[in-house]
């Protein structure tokens, strides 16, 4: 039998620390295990087999897909999503004869920032906004606000609208996503979006997608 605490869904195959805090519209699915001290935003959406925690927050609106471990030291912002089997680290140098439970390393994914699939995000760097992060790629440095990054080493290879697709600036400094028609401003190697501020929330008629990526190649 599945449980329904207060105004959020977990799965009776999944555990709950003391001091974790859960909020509204959020769903945990099967196998998953929230250690203490960690809070989740509302309307969340945590796969089967995942590990939150100890200690760690995660904002609003933020998809961890299956088998994903966020360790103490990891702090996911609103609208984050987390592809299945992305790995977060909170130590550089691990060694199970040398105890470092006091020297976790911080890691920031910041608002709307996408990881995929296996992905590796080596502990002590920060994710930017909008950031896109593509599956298999090992994270060793910061990523700047919409970037896509790729490979192992991850290298910086263009830049990223919200709605994730590569913008072609061309021979300016302008380009407007092919989905969601929004116009993009590169200055001084940042990227930000023309009429819509990153802190803001999509409005609705842009936040349902329309047609497959491939459509748009």
């Amino acid at each position: 039998m599945n449980k329904q605490k207060e105004d959020f869904f977990i799965h009776e195959s999944s555990y709950l620390d003391e001091g974790v805090s859960i909020g509204d519209g959020t769903k945990i699915w099967h196998f998953s295990h929230i250690l203490g001290n960690s809070s989740i935003g509302s309307n969340c959406s945590i796969g089967q087999n995942v590990v939150i925690g100890p200690n760690v927050k995660i904002g609003k609106n933020v998809k961890i897909q299956n088998n994903v471990s966020v360790y103490e030291g990891v702090t996911l912002d609103d609208d984050v999503f987390c592809g299945p089997s992305c790995v977060f680290t909170n130590i550089t140098n691990p060694r199970s004869q040398v105890s470092r439970r006091h020297l976790y390393e911080i890691t920031h994914v910041r608002q709307g920032a996408t990881i995929g699939a296996n992905a590796t995000i080596v502990c002590g760097v920060t994710i930017g906004r909008y950031a896109f992060v593509g599956a298999g790629a090992v994270v060793r440095e910061n990523v700047p606000d919409y970037a896509l990054i790729l490979g192992v080493p991850g290298k910086q290879h263009g830049w990223m609208s919200r709605h994730g697709h590569r913008l072609d600036f061309g021979e300016t400094d302008l380009a407007v996503c092919p989905e969601s028609k929004l116009t993009y401003s590169l200055k001084d190697g940042q990227l930000r979006c023309v009429e819509l501020p990153e802190d803001k929330v999509l409005p609705s008629e842009l936040a349902q997608g329309t047609v497959p990526y491939k459509k748009f190649k």
